[in-house]
């Protein structure tokens, strides 16, 4: 049904759901998990996208996990959402725990690769590329930079 909308309305109300979110977050406080996907192509670079919403930064491609819903099936599924991609030989580098607007935030992330190339809903996702490690957009995301150290040793960098 949303995609019935025309894309800057859509645009618009992701941007109002994920603040409503945050303000309930900082309320409730909740234990949520996401998951990450850190995809590289055959030329070693990594896919990144920049969503509609929020800080509106680069980052890695992702999102939540739903109830019952396993975290390897997840990531997989938000790469495909966000990019039309699909990720092959997904492995899990861990997790980490991070607070976002009052809620605790575990985040289980994933390694693979992908080829082709990415494009964006341009709803949820505005832009969606692929970047050479060296080479990363300036307005990104901390986690981009700390995932890319913290797992460094299991990517082809």
């Amino acid at each position: 049904m949303l995609r019935l909308m025309p894309k800057p309305m859509h645009r618009a109300f992701y941007r109002l759901a994920h603040t409503m979110r945050t303000y309930y977050w900082r309320i409730t406080r909740p234990t949520i998990h996401g998951c990450a996907m850190i995809a590289q192509n055959d030329a070693g670079e990594v896919l990144l996208v920049r969503p509609s919403y929020g800080k509106r930064l680069w980052q890695w491609p992702g999102g939540g996990v739903a109830e019952h819903e396993d975290v390897v099936s997840a990531a997989s599924r938000e790469v495909v959402e966000e990019t039309g991609l699909q990720v092959e030989g997904v492995r899990s580098l861990g997790e980490t725990r991070k607070m976002l607007y009052g809620a605790t935030n575990v985040v289980h992330v994933f390694a693979g690769s992908a080829r082709g190339r990415p494009r964006s809903d341009e709803r949820e996702i505005e832009e969606a590329g692929w970047f050479a490690p060296d080479r990363l957009p300036n307005r990104r995301s901390i986690y981009v930079d700390e995932y890319l150290i913290n797992y460094r040793g299991s990517l082809r960098i």
